[in-house]
């Protein structure tokens, strides 16, 4: 099952983040305990006032290939557990995010 829903302006994403990981990437899909499917962020930033949420937020948008202000943080704030908001055409994020998924499952 994939994270991420589709919605009239585009996409919401759920996200496991991983701050202080060491580099800024996209880790594949991980099926939690409870069933949910998320997408595995890491990112170099710390959680201290926000840095490594933004840095989530960069790191989408560029992979993505959207505008910065195209990523919008939904909820999970404090959390490792994120959804973002992603705007744009639904069907050609959907397919990048299947690409850069299955490229970095297969690490």
């Amino acid at each position: 099952m994939e994270p991420w829903r589709i919605s009239t302006t585009g996409l919401t994403i759920a996200l496991r983040v991983t701050p202080r990981g060491g580099r800024d990437g996209i880790d594949g899909i991980e099926q939690l305990s409870d069933g949910r499917s998320v997408l595995k962020v890491r990112v170099r930033a710390i959680a201290d006032d926000g840095e490594a949420n933004r840095a989530v937020l960069v790191l989408l948008a560029k992979s993505l290939g959207v505008p910065k202000t195209g990523v919008s943080l939904l909820s999970g704030a404090t959390s490792r557990l994120k959804q973002v908001a992603v705007a744009g055409d639904p069907a050609r994020l959907s397919e990048a995010l299947r690409k850069l998924a299955s490229v970095k499952s297969t690490d």
